[in-house]
């Protein structure tokens, strides 16, 4: 995929305390619109790592990852609708997010799917369907 060279030698410069080289790497990448350094930008931002906490940025970079099809960035924005961080709360989208998601592999997002169907969250309430995607999720190692 083009610019996972330059994400890969960021996550390294990230891995021995070099962030300004590894956020100059990650900027790089997303030049060549690199889902993963997408993500990791959209989290640094998010969560205020290496960088100053700017919610809004973090937000427009998760979608882009998300654009890409990049499972994790479905997730956090998942979370994100749910509770509200960054975005108006959601709770449909936030659904839609998880499921997404959990349809391309994210592990933690069965889990999260279980859960919004066993009480309803921007979904209608569905047991039999919870004890579906939680089974699955336990199958994955995921337990909450």
């Amino acid at each position: 995929m083009k610019g996972d060279r330059l994400y890969n030698k960021a996550l390294f410069e990230a891995n021995t305390n070099n962030n300004e080289a590894a956020f100059e790497l990650l900027n790089k990448a997303v030049r060549y619109k690199n889902p993963k350094a997408f993500y990791a930008l959209g989290t640094w931002y998010l969560h205020g790592t290496y960088v100053k906490k700017d919610v809004p940025k973090a937000i427009d970079y998760l979608l882009s990852a998300a654009k890409y099809k990049y499972s994790e960035a479905f997730y956090d924005l998942g979370v994100c609708y749910e509770k509200g961080v960054g975005v108006e709360k959601n709770l449909d989208k936030a659904f839609e997010y998880y499921l997404q998601a959990s349809l391309r592999g994210d592990k933690q997002s069965f889990y999260e799917v279980g859960r919004c169907y066993y009480y309803g969250i921007g979904v209608e309430e569905d047991k039999v369907l919870s004890d579906y995607w939680l089974e699955r999720a336990e199958e994955l190692g995921i337990t909450e």
